[in-house]
């Protein structure tokens, strides 16, 4: 039940993050008339980039963390009842611990590439 809570708040986020997405983008035509005015939708957009991207690097750093710490106890306790496969249970666990943090590099990519190569700016037609 509390993975499928996890589940519904994902879906609602991303549901919520694509409509400001998609309104900016409906509002670009029109950016001539409303430059004089004020216009606000690289700021919104930065705004909302600069948001995904802690909430990319946050749920990526807490999702591999959970993880590692996982694996850890596991090779721990199998340490602890069979002590002589302790060469053996070291290296399987580092090989998955080093899998595991690649999912946080990738985070921290995405991340990356959202605030600084920032893809919907180009779509809205405003250079970076």
């Amino acid at each position: 039940m509390k993975k499928l809570g996890y589940a519904l708040c994902s879906a609602l986020a991303m549901v919520l993050t694509s409509s400001l997405a998609l309104a900016v983008e409906a509002a670009a035509p029109a950016a001539a008339p409303a430059a004089a005015a004020g216009d606000y939708s690289k700021a919104i957009v930065v705004a909302v980039s600069i948001f995904a991207a802690a909430m990319v690097m946050a749920a990526g750093t807490m999702t591999t963390a959970l993880g590692m710490g996982h694996g850890l106890n596991g090779a721990v306790n199998a340490v602890g009842r069979n002590p002589e496969a302790q060469g053996k249970i070291l290296t399987t666990m580092m090989v998955g611990l080093a899998m595991i943090e690649s999912l946080a590099i990738y985070a921290l990519v995405i991340a990356l590439v959202v605030i600084y190569a920032n893809p919907l700016l180009a779509r809205i037609g405003i250079a970076g």
